[in-house]
Protein backbone atom coordinates (compact mmCIF):
# COMPACT_ATOMS: atom_id res chain seq x y z
CA UNK A 1 0.00 0.00 0.00
CA UNK A 2 1.01 3.62 -0.47
CA UNK A 3 3.07 4.42 2.65
CA UNK A 4 1.66 7.94 2.74
CA UNK A 5 -1.75 6.50 3.70
CA UNK A 6 -0.43 5.87 7.20
CA UNK A 7 0.07 9.62 7.63
CA UNK A 8 -3.62 10.42 7.20
CA UNK A 9 -5.69 11.15 10.30
CA UNK A 10 -9.24 9.86 10.78
CA UNK A 11 -11.70 12.22 9.10
CA UNK A 12 -13.37 14.72 11.48
CA UNK A 13 -16.72 12.94 11.39
CA UNK A 14 -15.06 9.65 12.33
CA UNK A 15 -13.42 11.44 15.26
CA UNK A 16 -16.84 12.79 16.23
CA UNK A 17 -18.37 9.32 16.01
CA UNK A 18 -15.69 8.02 18.37
CA UNK A 19 -16.16 10.97 20.73
CA UNK A 20 -19.89 10.28 21.05
CA UNK A 21 -19.64 6.49 21.18
CA UNK A 22 -21.59 4.97 24.06
CA UNK A 23 -23.72 8.05 24.72
CA UNK A 24 -27.50 7.72 24.75
CA UNK A 25 -29.03 11.20 24.41
CA UNK A 26 -32.41 12.04 25.98
CA UNK A 27 -35.17 10.11 24.21
CA UNK A 28 -37.66 12.97 24.54
CA UNK A 29 -35.43 15.34 22.54
CA UNK A 30 -35.20 14.59 18.83
CA UNK A 31 -31.75 14.79 17.28
CA UNK A 32 -30.72 18.07 15.63
CA UNK A 33 -27.63 17.56 13.49
CA UNK A 34 -25.65 20.73 12.82
CA UNK A 35 -22.27 19.00 12.61
CA UNK A 36 -22.00 18.44 8.86
CA UNK A 37 -22.29 21.08 6.15
CA UNK A 38 -24.89 19.17 4.14
CA UNK A 39 -27.60 21.52 2.83
CA UNK A 40 -31.05 20.38 3.89
CA UNK A 41 -33.11 22.81 1.83
CA UNK A 42 -35.11 20.95 -0.85
CA UNK A 43 -33.50 20.44 -4.25
CA UNK A 44 -35.35 22.68 -6.76
CA UNK A 45 -37.87 20.75 -8.85
CA UNK A 46 -36.53 22.12 -12.14
CA UNK A 47 -33.11 20.59 -11.42
CA UNK A 48 -34.66 17.20 -10.66
CA UNK A 49 -36.72 17.47 -13.85
CA UNK A 50 -33.65 18.30 -15.93
CA UNK A 51 -31.87 15.28 -14.45
CA UNK A 52 -34.66 12.80 -15.14
CA UNK A 53 -35.28 14.30 -18.57
CA UNK A 54 -31.70 13.53 -19.57
CA UNK A 55 -31.53 9.89 -18.47
CA UNK A 56 -31.14 8.88 -22.10
CA UNK A 57 -27.58 10.11 -21.77
CA UNK A 58 -26.78 7.05 -19.66
CA UNK A 59 -26.38 5.18 -22.93
CA UNK A 60 -23.28 7.22 -23.80
CA UNK A 61 -19.78 7.53 -22.40
CA UNK A 62 -19.19 11.14 -21.29
CA UNK A 63 -16.03 13.05 -22.15
CA UNK A 64 -13.79 14.37 -19.39
CA UNK A 65 -14.06 17.89 -20.79
CA UNK A 66 -17.84 17.77 -20.52
CA UNK A 67 -20.46 18.98 -22.95
CA UNK A 68 -20.11 22.30 -24.71
CA UNK A 69 -23.51 23.30 -23.29
CA UNK A 70 -22.25 22.81 -19.75
CA UNK A 71 -18.99 24.64 -20.33
CA UNK A 72 -20.81 27.57 -21.95
CA UNK A 73 -23.27 27.76 -19.05
CA UNK A 74 -20.37 27.82 -16.57
CA UNK A 75 -18.61 30.59 -18.50
CA UNK A 76 -21.85 32.59 -18.69
CA UNK A 77 -22.27 32.24 -14.92
CA UNK A 78 -18.68 33.33 -14.26
CA UNK A 79 -19.17 36.38 -16.46
CA UNK A 80 -22.42 37.35 -14.71
CA UNK A 81 -21.25 36.62 -11.19
CA UNK A 82 -17.76 38.12 -11.32
CA UNK A 83 -18.09 40.62 -14.18
CA UNK A 84 -15.50 38.78 -16.22
CA UNK A 85 -15.14 38.41 -19.96
CA UNK A 86 -12.93 36.60 -22.42
CA UNK A 87 -13.07 33.16 -20.76
CA UNK A 88 -12.73 30.48 -23.43
CA UNK A 89 -15.20 27.62 -22.80
CA UNK A 90 -12.83 25.29 -24.65
CA UNK A 91 -9.77 25.92 -22.48
CA UNK A 92 -10.66 28.08 -19.47
CA UNK A 93 -13.17 25.88 -17.62
CA UNK A 94 -13.70 22.19 -16.93
CA UNK A 95 -16.58 20.43 -15.14
CA UNK A 96 -15.67 18.23 -12.18
CA UNK A 97 -17.53 15.77 -9.97
CA UNK A 98 -17.79 18.16 -7.05
CA UNK A 99 -15.05 20.37 -5.64
CA UNK A 100 -13.86 17.73 -3.18
CA UNK A 101 -12.59 15.23 -5.75
CA UNK A 102 -11.18 18.02 -7.90
CA UNK A 103 -9.24 19.62 -5.03
CA UNK A 104 -7.72 16.27 -4.16
CA UNK A 105 -6.87 15.36 -7.75
CA UNK A 106 -5.45 18.81 -8.44
CA UNK A 107 -2.67 18.35 -5.91
CA UNK A 108 -1.74 15.02 -7.47
CA UNK A 109 -1.42 16.71 -10.86
CA UNK A 110 0.38 19.88 -9.71
CA UNK A 111 2.90 18.72 -7.10
CA UNK A 112 6.30 17.70 -8.47
CA UNK A 113 8.23 15.69 -5.84
CA UNK A 114 11.30 15.49 -8.09
CA UNK A 115 12.22 19.17 -7.67
CA UNK A 116 14.84 18.75 -4.93
CA UNK A 117 13.61 19.28 -1.36
CA UNK A 118 10.26 17.85 -0.27
CA UNK A 119 7.60 20.17 -1.73
CA UNK A 120 5.34 22.14 0.57
CA UNK A 121 1.60 22.64 0.21
CA UNK A 122 0.21 25.54 2.26
CA UNK A 123 -3.26 25.61 3.75
CA UNK A 124 -5.22 27.75 6.20
CA UNK A 125 -5.61 26.30 9.68
CA UNK A 126 -8.33 25.29 10.61
CA UNK A 127 -9.22 23.93 7.22
CA UNK A 128 -11.12 21.55 4.95
CA UNK A 129 -9.34 18.25 5.57
CA UNK A 130 -9.04 17.34 1.89
CA UNK A 131 -6.20 19.86 1.58
CA UNK A 132 -4.00 17.93 3.99
CA UNK A 133 -4.82 14.52 2.54
CA UNK A 134 -4.21 15.75 -0.99
CA UNK A 135 -0.82 17.18 -0.02
CA UNK A 136 0.33 14.05 1.80
CA UNK A 137 -0.72 11.63 -0.93
CA UNK A 138 0.95 13.84 -3.56
CA UNK A 139 4.24 13.34 -1.70
CA UNK A 140 4.29 16.86 -0.27
CA UNK A 141 4.51 18.16 3.26
CA UNK A 142 1.61 20.29 4.55
CA UNK A 143 2.33 23.70 6.05
CA UNK A 144 -0.38 25.49 7.97
CA UNK A 145 -1.04 29.21 8.40
CA UNK A 146 -3.12 29.75 11.52
CA UNK A 147 -6.19 31.93 11.03
CA UNK A 148 -7.19 33.45 14.35
CA UNK A 149 -9.96 35.81 15.50
CA UNK A 150 -7.43 38.28 16.88
CA UNK A 151 -6.21 38.85 13.32
CA UNK A 152 -9.70 38.70 11.78
CA UNK A 153 -8.80 35.22 10.47
CA UNK A 154 -6.32 36.68 7.98
CA UNK A 155 -3.20 34.89 6.77
CA UNK A 156 0.06 35.72 8.50
CA UNK A 157 2.40 35.16 5.59
CA UNK A 158 5.43 35.89 7.78
CA UNK A 159 4.83 32.55 9.49
CA UNK A 160 6.88 30.84 6.77
CA UNK A 161 10.57 31.56 6.25
CA UNK A 162 11.91 32.53 2.84
CA UNK A 163 13.48 29.08 2.58
CA UNK A 164 10.08 27.50 3.16
CA UNK A 165 8.38 29.75 0.62
CA UNK A 166 10.94 28.58 -1.94
CA UNK A 167 9.67 25.02 -1.45
CA UNK A 168 5.96 25.88 -1.75
CA UNK A 169 4.40 24.44 -4.90
CA UNK A 170 0.69 24.77 -4.08
CA UNK A 171 -1.29 27.13 -1.87
CA UNK A 172 -4.87 26.22 -0.93
CA UNK A 173 -7.17 29.17 -0.30
CA UNK A 174 -10.70 28.77 1.03
CA UNK A 175 -12.74 31.93 0.56
CA UNK A 176 -15.35 32.11 2.03
CA UNK A 177 -13.55 30.07 4.64
CA UNK A 178 -14.56 26.76 6.13
CA UNK A 179 -15.08 26.99 9.09
CA UNK A 180 -14.55 30.70 9.78
CA UNK A 181 -16.53 32.25 6.91
CA UNK A 182 -13.69 34.71 6.25
CA UNK A 183 -13.65 36.26 2.75
CA UNK A 184 -10.28 37.39 1.38
CA UNK A 185 -10.06 41.09 0.58
CA UNK A 186 -8.51 42.57 -2.54
CA UNK A 187 -5.44 43.47 -0.49
CA UNK A 188 -5.19 39.87 0.75
CA UNK A 189 -5.17 38.71 -2.87
CA UNK A 190 -2.61 41.35 -3.85
CA UNK A 191 -0.20 40.07 -1.22
CA UNK A 192 -0.78 36.42 -2.10
CA UNK A 193 -0.32 37.07 -5.83
CA UNK A 194 2.96 38.84 -5.07
CA UNK A 195 4.20 35.80 -3.15
CA UNK A 196 3.12 33.48 -5.96
CA UNK A 197 4.97 35.63 -8.50
CA UNK A 198 8.09 35.65 -6.35
CA UNK A 199 8.16 31.94 -5.59
CA UNK A 200 6.32 30.40 -8.55
CA UNK A 201 3.67 28.39 -6.71
CA UNK A 202 0.13 27.60 -7.91
CA UNK A 203 -2.93 28.96 -6.09
CA UNK A 204 -5.99 26.71 -5.74
CA UNK A 205 -8.93 28.81 -4.58
CA UNK A 206 -11.80 26.81 -3.07
CA UNK A 207 -14.88 29.01 -3.45
CA UNK A 208 -17.68 26.49 -2.93
CA UNK A 209 -19.38 28.69 -0.27
CA UNK A 210 -19.30 31.81 -2.44
CA UNK A 211 -23.06 31.96 -3.05
CA UNK A 212 -24.17 31.99 0.60
CA UNK A 213 -23.74 35.58 1.76
CA UNK A 214 -25.73 38.14 3.78
CA UNK A 215 -26.12 41.11 1.43
CA UNK A 216 -27.46 40.65 -2.11
CA UNK A 217 -25.57 43.74 -3.24
CA UNK A 218 -22.23 42.55 -1.83
CA UNK A 219 -21.28 39.08 -3.06
CA UNK A 220 -17.87 37.75 -1.95
CA UNK A 221 -14.84 38.61 -4.05
CA UNK A 222 -13.48 35.71 -6.12
CA UNK A 223 -9.89 34.98 -7.12
CA UNK A 224 -10.38 35.47 -10.87
CA UNK A 225 -12.26 38.69 -10.18
CA UNK A 226 -9.46 39.90 -7.88
CA UNK A 227 -6.85 39.09 -10.52
CA UNK A 228 -8.79 41.06 -13.12
CA UNK A 229 -9.23 44.03 -10.76
CA UNK A 230 -5.48 44.04 -10.14
CA UNK A 231 -4.73 44.08 -13.86
CA UNK A 232 -3.28 40.59 -14.07
CA UNK A 233 -4.13 37.36 -15.83
CA UNK A 234 -4.82 33.96 -14.31
CA UNK A 235 -1.35 32.43 -14.55
CA UNK A 236 -0.86 29.78 -11.83
CA UNK A 237 -4.39 30.49 -10.56
CA UNK A 238 -7.33 28.06 -10.53
CA UNK A 239 -10.70 28.44 -8.82
CA UNK A 240 -12.96 25.62 -7.68
CA UNK A 241 -16.71 25.97 -7.40
CA UNK A 242 -19.64 23.67 -6.78
CA UNK A 243 -23.41 23.42 -7.01
CA UNK A 244 -23.79 21.57 -3.69
CA UNK A 245 -24.29 24.57 -1.41
CA UNK A 246 -25.48 27.01 -4.07
CA UNK A 247 -28.28 24.83 -5.42
CA UNK A 248 -28.91 22.29 -2.62
CA UNK A 249 -27.66 19.32 -4.63
CA UNK A 250 -24.82 17.80 -2.57
CA UNK A 251 -25.61 14.35 -3.93
CA UNK A 252 -25.20 15.44 -7.55
CA UNK A 253 -21.44 15.94 -7.15
CA UNK A 254 -21.16 18.70 -9.70
CA UNK A 255 -18.80 21.63 -9.89
CA UNK A 256 -16.10 23.14 -12.07
CA UNK A 257 -12.56 24.47 -12.17
CA UNK A 258 -11.60 27.63 -14.03
CA UNK A 259 -8.43 29.61 -14.54
CA UNK A 260 -5.00 29.16 -16.09
CA UNK A 261 -5.53 27.31 -19.41
CA UNK A 262 -2.04 25.79 -19.33
CA UNK A 263 -2.69 24.21 -15.94
CA UNK A 264 -6.18 23.10 -16.93
CA UNK A 265 -4.76 21.42 -20.04
CA UNK A 266 -2.47 19.28 -17.88
CA UNK A 267 -5.22 18.70 -15.34
CA UNK A 268 -7.50 17.50 -18.14
CA UNK A 269 -4.87 14.93 -19.12
CA UNK A 270 -4.62 13.75 -15.50
CA UNK A 271 -8.40 13.51 -15.17
CA UNK A 272 -8.73 11.63 -18.45
CA UNK A 273 -6.55 8.85 -17.08
CA UNK A 274 -8.15 9.17 -13.66
CA UNK A 275 -11.59 8.49 -15.16
CA UNK A 276 -13.32 11.59 -13.83
CA UNK A 277 -15.95 12.31 -16.48
CA UNK A 278 -19.33 13.61 -15.31
CA UNK A 279 -22.52 11.60 -15.87
CA UNK A 280 -24.40 13.06 -18.90
CA UNK A 281 -27.64 13.36 -16.94
CA UNK A 282 -25.81 15.23 -14.17
CA UNK A 283 -24.35 17.53 -16.83
CA UNK A 284 -27.84 18.39 -18.09
CA UNK A 285 -29.09 19.11 -14.56
CA UNK A 286 -25.99 21.22 -13.93
CA UNK A 287 -26.70 23.35 -17.00
CA UNK A 288 -30.17 24.07 -15.62
CA UNK A 289 -28.76 24.94 -12.19
CA UNK A 290 -26.00 27.28 -13.42
CA UNK A 291 -28.48 29.08 -15.70
CA UNK A 292 -30.86 30.01 -12.89
CA UNK A 293 -30.34 32.51 -10.06
CA UNK A 294 -33.82 32.76 -8.57
CA UNK A 295 -33.47 29.55 -6.55
CA UNK A 296 -30.09 30.75 -5.26
CA UNK A 297 -31.57 34.03 -4.04
CA UNK A 298 -34.29 32.06 -2.24
CA UNK A 299 -31.60 29.87 -0.71
CA UNK A 300 -29.80 32.94 0.62
CA UNK A 301 -33.06 34.33 1.99
CA UNK A 302 -33.50 31.19 4.09
CA UNK A 303 -29.94 31.33 5.42
CA UNK A 304 -30.33 35.02 6.26
CA UNK A 305 -33.43 34.20 8.29
CA UNK A 306 -31.56 31.50 10.22
CA UNK A 307 -28.58 33.72 10.99
CA UNK A 308 -30.91 36.55 12.06
CA UNK A 309 -32.74 34.24 14.46
CA UNK A 310 -29.87 32.17 15.83
CA UNK A 311 -26.96 34.61 16.13
CA UNK A 312 -28.49 36.91 18.79
CA UNK A 313 -29.71 33.93 20.83
CA UNK A 314 -26.24 32.44 21.02
CA UNK A 315 -24.52 35.81 21.50
CA UNK A 316 -26.35 36.15 24.83
CA UNK A 317 -24.49 33.16 26.27
CA UNK A 318 -21.40 33.06 24.03
CA UNK A 319 -20.00 36.61 23.84
CA UNK A 320 -18.30 37.43 20.57
CA UNK A 321 -20.71 35.39 18.47
CA UNK A 322 -21.14 37.21 15.15
CA UNK A 323 -22.34 36.38 11.67
CA UNK A 324 -19.51 35.42 9.30
CA UNK A 325 -18.61 37.24 6.09
CA UNK A 326 -20.25 34.41 4.12
CA UNK A 327 -21.06 30.71 4.20
CA UNK A 328 -23.51 28.93 6.49
CA UNK A 329 -21.31 28.21 9.53
CA UNK A 330 -21.15 29.84 12.92
CA UNK A 331 -17.70 29.48 14.46
CA UNK A 332 -18.37 29.62 18.19
CA UNK A 333 -15.85 29.96 21.00
CA UNK A 334 -16.65 27.43 23.72
CA UNK A 335 -16.38 27.89 27.49
CA UNK A 336 -13.66 25.29 27.95
CA UNK A 337 -12.74 22.27 25.85
CA UNK A 338 -14.46 22.07 22.47
CA UNK A 339 -14.60 18.26 22.58
CA UNK A 340 -16.05 18.21 26.10
CA UNK A 341 -18.59 20.85 25.06
CA UNK A 342 -19.72 18.88 21.99
CA UNK A 343 -19.86 15.58 23.88
CA UNK A 344 -21.86 16.89 26.83
CA UNK A 345 -24.23 18.93 24.64
CA UNK A 346 -25.07 15.76 22.73
CA UNK A 347 -25.47 13.77 25.94
CA UNK A 348 -27.75 16.35 27.58
CA UNK A 349 -29.61 17.94 24.65
CA UNK A 350 -29.19 15.70 21.56
CA UNK A 351 -27.60 18.45 19.43
CA UNK A 352 -24.61 17.54 17.27
CA UNK A 353 -21.87 20.11 16.60
CA UNK A 354 -18.35 19.57 15.27
CA UNK A 355 -15.42 20.29 17.62
CA UNK A 356 -13.13 22.85 16.05
CA UNK A 357 -9.98 21.03 17.08
CA UNK A 358 -10.92 18.28 14.61
CA UNK A 359 -10.62 20.83 11.80
CA UNK A 360 -7.22 22.13 12.88
CA UNK A 361 -3.67 20.92 13.34
CA UNK A 362 -1.09 22.04 15.86
CA UNK A 363 1.08 24.69 14.18
CA UNK A 364 3.22 27.41 15.72
CA UNK A 365 2.51 25.76 19.07
CA UNK A 366 -1.31 25.86 18.97
CA UNK A 367 -4.31 24.21 17.37
CA UNK A 368 -6.34 27.27 16.26
CA UNK A 369 -9.52 25.20 16.13
CA UNK A 370 -9.30 24.21 19.78
CA UNK A 371 -11.86 25.98 21.94
CA UNK A 372 -14.31 26.41 19.07
CA UNK A 373 -17.21 24.45 17.61
CA UNK A 374 -18.55 24.65 14.08
CA UNK A 375 -22.31 25.03 13.78
CA UNK A 376 -23.74 24.34 10.33
CA UNK A 377 -27.05 26.19 9.95
CA UNK A 378 -28.27 23.74 7.34
CA UNK A 379 -31.38 22.41 9.08
CA UNK A 380 -34.80 24.09 8.74
CA UNK A 381 -35.23 27.40 10.55
CA UNK A 382 -37.30 25.94 13.39
CA UNK A 383 -34.68 23.25 14.05
CA UNK A 384 -31.85 25.79 14.08
CA UNK A 385 -33.74 27.97 16.57
CA UNK A 386 -34.55 24.94 18.71
CA UNK A 387 -30.88 23.93 18.69
CA UNK A 388 -29.85 27.45 19.72
CA UNK A 389 -32.34 27.38 22.60
CA UNK A 390 -30.96 24.03 23.76
CA UNK A 391 -27.40 25.38 23.61
CA UNK A 392 -28.49 28.39 25.68
CA UNK A 393 -30.03 26.08 28.27
CA UNK A 394 -26.93 23.89 28.29
CA UNK A 395 -24.59 26.82 28.91
CA UNK A 396 -26.79 28.56 31.47
CA UNK A 397 -27.45 25.29 33.29
CA UNK A 398 -31.20 25.74 33.26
Amino acid sequence: MNPHLSKLQPYPFEKLRQLLAGITPPAHLREIRLSIGEPQHPTPAFIRDALTGALGGLANYPTTLGSSDLRRSIVAWLERRYRLDGIDPESGVMPVNGSREALFAFAQAVVDPSRGDTPLVVSPNPFYQIYEGAAILAGAEPRFLNTLPGNDYAFDFATLSDAEWQRVQLFFVCSPGNPTGKVLTLDDWRRLFALADRHGFVIASDECYSEIFPEEEAPPLGCLQAARMLGRGCERLVMFSSLSKRSNVPGMRSGFVAGDPAILRSFLLYRTYHGSAMNPAIQAASVAAWNDEEHVRENRRQYRAKFAAVTPLLAEVLPGTTQPDAGFYLWLRTPGSDTAFARQLFADYNVLLLPGSYLGRTAQGINPGAGFVRVALVAPLADCVEAAERIRQFISGS
